[in-house]
């Protein structure tokens, strides 16, 4: 069978469980013939089917995020590694990049919390090279995730990653202030209806904020005047429908808030001040 075949009916079986079907059998079968997606579709015709072609569509027929099946993702241009301890760096995201890079110094000192993978944090040293930067979380799988990618980036020798948790006392002893914060915190209420993509193969830690996903807005932003510079800025993601209800948090703790919006125009980043 030749991988023009394959790709077809790869992707009729996976309509049934991906939104992006075709995409997603021409992601697979350039992962399974180790070459890129465009060398793959220009030889489909002649290529034969890679054995373990059929393995990986069957993952993806359980719903397996495609980031994980390939081991990474790309974001802001860039490739991250991705494993099921950190959340799948998406789009959407890249709306705090943006709007952290045209408010924040070349030489800034750049606080991530919760970094994950650390797409946010890898990107601002990558895309400032004059920056520093820390990185905490929770999760030690999580921060061995994102030192693999600071080495990958070759922005190592400008980042610590620390083992810390808001949620505890002392979390924040140490840290410094910082001219710029970014988070993408848990923001998903405990009851949510998720797509299985996301609530079978995410961590649910990173993912669950109480009933309303407010809770850990609630935790850091009342935290943020302590770890921020005189003229410091915090970045934060929020939920599309939640924009209103952190501006509220964040205006009784004292600051002026600046709303962005992602591609598809929605609010997804808040600028605090």
């Amino acid at each position: 069978m030749t991988v023009a075949v394959a790709l077809r009916d790869a992707a009729k079986l996976l309509a049934e469980t991906s939104g992006t079907a075709r995409l997603d059998a021409e992601l697979l079968m350039a992962e399974a013939l180790d070459m890129s997606r465009s060398d793959m579709l220009l030889r489909a015709g002649d290529l034969e089917v890679p054995p373990h072609f059929e393995r990986l569509v069957e993952r993806r027929q359980r719903h397996e995020p495609i980031a994980h099946i390939l081991g990474h993702q790309e974001f802001y241009g860039r490739e991250f590694l991705v494993t099921p301890d950190v959340l799948i760096p998406r789009g959407d995201s890249e709306t705090i990049v943006d709007a952290a890079l045209s408010h924040c110094p070349d030489d800034a000192r750049i606080l991530d919390l919760g970094t994950g993978s650390g797409a946010l944090l890898l990107t601002l040293l990558a895309e400032k090279p004059n920056a520093s930067g820390t990185g905490i979380d929770a999760s030690l799988g999580a921060m061995a995730v994102a030192a693999s990618n600071a080495a990958r980036l070759g922005v190592s020798d400008r980042v610590h990653i620390l083992h810390r948790n808001w949620s505890e006392a002392g979390w924040r002893d140490g840290l410094g202030q910082f001219d710029l914060i970014v988070a993408n915190p848990p923001y998903v209420e405990e009851d949510a209806d998720l797509e299985p993509d996301v609530r079978d193969y995410e961590p649910a830690r990173a993912l669950f904020a109480g009933k309303d996903g407010l809770d850990d807005y609630r935790i850091i932003i009342p935290q943020l005047r302590a770890l921020l510079a005189k003229t410091g800025i915090a970045v934060l993601e929020v939920g599309h429908t939640q924009a209103a209800a952190v501006t509220e948090i964040a205006s009784k703790e004292g600051f002026s808030v600046e709303l962005h919006h992602d591609l598809a125009h929605r609010p997804r980043a808040l600028l605090l001040r």
